[in-house]
């Protein structure tokens, strides 16, 4: 699965201004829906909101990986947010969250989304590549890095 295939520049938000864990799933999901891949936003952010009660989705040093199932989604779904600030987000690790890479996948087909979840992981441990989105200063920076590692 290549992730470059499931982006667009208009789902890739650099220096999200939002200072808690909900204002970056709000303003991630307004992409998903500005974009047209959601209708239903309110949906959207409850299926959020059920998985990370279950456990923090901040898996890695300064990533946050929220993911959900939609009845909506055709497929996978993936937008990308980054911020400058950091924001806590009670990730496993302690350490604040400065990319948050948010997926949602077809209810009753968990093959795609595990995929998806496995890339971005694979993604996100190649050495320096959290620091390169989290510098990138447009979604066409952050498009070249995925594409240079694909």
């Amino acid at each position: 699965m290549k992730l470059t295939d499931l982006l667009r520049p208009e789902l890739i938000a650099i220096g999200l201004e939002s200072e808690t864990k909900d204002g970056v799933f709000r303003d991630l999901v307004s992409l998903f829906v500005k974009a047209g891949s959601i209708r239903d936003g309110d949906a959207a952010l409850q299926a959020i909101r059920e998985r990370e009660a279950k456990m923090s989705t901040g898996i890695a040093r300064w990533i946050g990986l929220p993911h959900g199932k939609l009845r909506e989604a055709n497929g996978i779904l993936l937008a990308i947010g980054t911020t400058r600030h950091g924001i806590e987000y009670e990730a496993l690790d302690g350490e604040p969250v400065y990319v948050v890479i948010m997926v949602f996948a077809q209810v009753g087909n968990p093959g795609p989304h595990i995929e998806a979840l496995a890339e971005i992981s694979r993604l996100f441990s190649v050495p320096g590549f959290t620091e390169g989105v989290r510098a990138a200063k447009t979604p066409a920076d952050v498009l070249r890095l995925i594409r240079e590692q694909e």
